[in-house]
């Protein structure tokens, strides 16, 4: 995101704005002359707006040599943050609107690991800074919320598809496929989970219920008889008795005439209720 530079010069200033609104300190020297500073651990942030100054005021500079002399106030510096928003106009294309977003997340952004959670923020000093992040956010269809936390304002999103969207958005095309991988395999590992625990939970369900159908069917070979049950049920009987681990389905293709898994799981009640019948007779 750091290397992509807008090609229209209105979209260099949103850009150029955002990064000297949210990357920049300003203070005055000892004849009251204005200084500005860059205020950033990030190098590309630097670059980025040295680059921009050269191409929306067609200033000659070495841009090298600039940064090597650049100052970077760290937080003891006696300079001092922006406080104000952007001006309104620079941002009032579409375009220039993803330029500033771009410059903003430069300097004040952040994305966690997704394979931790999904969770991008922009940290800003005032508050006035965060809720025009959050509207610029907004007006792109996404929502953004915003929380502080101890002494800024944080403006956050933290739904999945959110991210893409803004990632989208600033142009940042690397990340957001990154993004999208990470998150189909994440999805497509849930949805093997649940299917092997669901699979796991059927085989469960499967397997106790026929442990009880078999205790049933050899309760009534032995306290009734498997030759005194109607003709239908004691084929019943016998084929589960010799297929213990087969499913109802199964149970009727063994069955002659075959019958299917509705048919079976009626004579398997049957048997269960002539077992309980039988069994409270002989208590």
């Amino acid at each position: 995101m750091e290397k992509v530079v807008p090609g229209s010069r209105h979209c260099q200033l949103a850009e150029l704005a955002a990064i000297i609104c949210f990357g920049c300190k300003i203070g005055a020297k000892e004849n009251n002359q204005k200084e500005t500073a860059i205020y950033s651990e990030n190098p590309f942030v630097t670059r980025k707006y040295f680059t921009l100054l050269k191409k929306a005021f067609n200033i000659k500079v070495n841009v090298n040599k600039v940064l090597q002399s650049v100052k970077i106030i760290d937080e003891s510096g006696c300079m001092h943050p922006f406080s104000e928003e952007i001006n309104p106009l620079l941002i009032k294309n579409s375009c220039c609107r993803r330029a500033f977003l771009r410059g903003a997340f430069l300097c004040s952004g952040s994305m966690s690991d997704p394979n931790k959670g999904y969770h991008l923020e922009f940290v800003c000093e005032h508050e006035i800074q965060a809720l025009q992040i959050q509207q610029v956010i907004c007006s792109f269809g996404i929502d953004a919320k915003i929380v502080r936390r101890k002494k800024y304002y944080v403006v956050y999103l933290k739904e999945s598809e959110s991210l893409v969207d803004l990632l989208n958005v600033m142009g940042a095309h690397v990340s957001l496929m990154q993004l999208e991988s990470l998150r189909v395999e994440k999805e497509v590992r849930n949805f093997v989970n649940r299917q092997v625990n669901c699979e796991a939970a059927n085989i469960t369900k499967t397997v106790k219920a026929a442990g009880g159908q078999i205790e049933d069917i050899l309760f009534l070979q032995k306290h009734y008889g498997l030759s005194n049950l109607p003709e239908a049920l004691r084929q019943m009987a016998e084929v589960r008795l010799e297929h213990p681990e087969s499913s109802l389905s199964e149970l009727g293709g063994y069955l002659n005439p075959p019958v299917g898994k509705s048919g079976v799981n009626h004579r398997l009640r049957k048997l269960g209720e002539i077992a309980r019948q039988v069994a409270g007779r002989t208590d």
